[in-house]
C-alpha cells in the first residue's frame, strides 16, 4: 500500500499538536515572603519561603533571600509573564543597573525556583523533564554531621551502612578557647582521617572540608599527607577571595578539589572551571541565582570535565537540586545533613530521600508541597517598581541601561 508522505507527516504533526499540553499565559500578580523557623540568622543563606502567584490561579514555591532583597527583585517582575523565566532572571539581575551581588542573587534564586515550579505545574510535569529528562536513577549522597555512634571509626562505618556513598569529616577544631595552631591541627586531622579511611574501606568513601581555615603551606601539607588515603574530594582548601591562588595550589595538590560554596553566579567560578583548577563545583541553590543560572553553570562544568557536589541548602532548594543534578551527565554527589531523617511541618513533601540517596519523583514542578498556614507571612508585593529605564535590543531582548 502506498502512503502519501506529505499527508502522513501532516497527520503526525496534527496528532502531536493535539497531544502537546498548552502553556497558559501567566501574569505574575503577587509575591509573598514567609519566615522559616529553619533558617539560620544569616540573611544571605536563608531557608525562608517565597511564593509567586499568577492570574492563572497557579502558585510557585521557592526558597531563599531576605525580606529586603526579595522585595527589590519581586517589584521588577510583577506583571511579567511567568513562563519567560530567563527574561525575568535577566530583569532581576540587571534591572536596577548594578548587577546583583551574592546576597541579592540568593533572593533572585528563590524567585527563579518558584518560576520553574510554576512552569512545571502548568504543564503537569516535574522540572527535570523541562531540563531534558533524568540522566540517572538516583543521586548518591554523602553525610555531613552524621549522628555520633561512638568514636570516629564507628560513626563513619555507620554512615556507610546507612546507604551513604561517603562520610565527610573536616579539619580538626582546636580545644575550646585555645588558638588555632595550624601545624598541630594538621597532625590531628591526619590521624583522624586515617581512622575514617580505615572505617569506610572497602565499601564506602570519605571526604574532608578544610573550611578555608588553612593557609597555603598547611593546605598543601595536609593534602600531601592524606593523598594515599584517597579522599573522594577535599573541600575549600583556601580562602575564596583569590581564586587565582588555585593555579599555584593545583601544582602541589593531587587530591580531588571541590570549591564553590561561597560563590554565587558562574562568573565567580568560571576561571577555576575553565582552567580545570578544580574537579568539582560546590556552587548551590539558591545562592547562584536559581535553576536558570545553575544549569548554565552545569553546562560549563560538563564542557571542562568538572563534576557537581553542591553545598547543602534548604529543603525546597534541595528538592530543586535533585531536578538539576539528575539531568547532568557528569559526576554528581549531593550533601545531606545527618542521617537523612527530616520531617518539616510546613513542607509535607519536599525532597525524596531514602537509603542514603535522593530520588527524582514524578510530582509536577519541584514536587514540593507548602503549608503557608504554618509559617508567618512577612512580605507581600503586588505593585511593580522600576526606577530606571529598561533598554531592549530590536529583537526585544534586554540590554543594560
Amino acid at each position: 500500500m502506498r502512503v502519501n508522505r506529505r499527508l502522513f507527516l501532516q497527520g503526525i504533526a496534527g496528532t502531536a499538536a493535539l497531544a502537546a499540553p498548552s502553556l497558559p499565559a501567566m501574569k505574575i500578580t503577587r509575591v509573598r515572603f514567609y519566615e522559616s523557623p529553619l533558617s539560620r540568622p544569616m540573611f544571605n543563606q536563608s531557608f525562608h519561603v517565597v511564593t509567586v502567584e499568577t492570574d492563572a490561579g497557579l502558585t510557585g514555591v521557592g526558597e531563599g533571600g531576605s525580606r529586603d532583597t526579595i522585595q527589590e527583585c519581586a517589584e521588577m517582575i510583577i506583571g511579567e509573564d511567568a513562563t519567560r523565566i530567563d527574561h525575568c532572571w535577566q530583569l532581576m539581575m540587571r534591572g536596577r543597573f548594578y548587577p546583583a551581588g551574592r546576597e541579592k542573587l540568593d533572593a533572585l534564586g528563590a524567585l527563579d525556583m518558584a518560576l520553574w515550579d510554576l512552569k512545571g505545574k502548568a504543564l503537569g510535569v516535574p522540572v527535570y523533564q523541562l531540563l531534558g529528562g533524568s540522566a540517572r536513577e538516583h543521586i548518591d549522597c554523602y553525610s555531613t554531621g552524621f549522628p555520633p555512634q561512638g568514636d570516629a571509626k564507628q560513626t563513619a562505618r555507620a554512615c556507610i551502612a546507612a546507604g551513604f556513598r561517603a562520610y565527610r569529616t573536616s579539619v580538626a577544631d582546636p580545644p575550646a578557647g585555645a588558638p588555632f595552631d595550624a601545624k598541630k591541627m594538621v597532625d590531628v586531622t591526619f590521624e583522624h582521617c586515617t581512622a575514617v579511611h580505615d572505617a569506610v574501606a572497602p565499601d564506602g568513601e570519605w571526604a574532608i572540608d578544610y573550611h578555608t581555615r588553612l593557609d597555603f603551606p598547611d593546605a598543601v601539607r595536609l593534602s600531601t599527607l592524606i593523598e594515599p588515603l584517597e579522599p573522594v574530594f577535599t573541600e575549600d582548601l583556601l580562602r575564596s577571595e583569590n581564586t587565582g591562588a588555585y593555579r599555584q595550589l593545583r601544582e602541589h595538590v593531587k587530591t580531588p578539589i571541590a570549591v564553590g560554596e561561597q560563590f554565587a553566579s558562574r562568573w565567580d567560578i568560571s576561571e577555576l572551571i575553565e582552567n580545570q583548577l578544580i574537579d568539582y563545583s560546590r556552587v548551590t541553590l539558591p545562592n547562584c541565582g536559581g535553576i536558570t543560572e545553575f544549569m548554565k553553570l552545569a553546562a560549563i562544568c560538563e564542557t571542562h570535565n568538572v563534576g557537581l557536589i553542591p553545598h547543602f541548602t534548604g529543603p525546597i532548594a534541595e528538592a530543586a537540586l535533585v531536578h538539576c543534578c539528575s539531568v547532568f551527565s557528569g559526576p554528581v554527589l549531593m550533601e545531606w545533613l545527618g542521617n537523612g531523617s527530616r520531617e518539616i511541618d510546613y513542607l509535607p513533601k519536599h525532597a525524596d530521600f531514602r537509603d542514603g540517596k535522593l530520588w527524582p519523583n514524578n510530582r509536577p514542578g519541584l514536587g514540593v508541597e507548602f503549608d503557608a498556614a504554618r509559617v508567618p507571612l512577612r512580605l507581600e508585593v503586588t505593585k511593580r517598581n522600576q526606577p530606571i529605564p529598561l533598554f531592549h535590543r530590536p529583537d526585544g531582548s534586554l540590554t543594560n541601561w
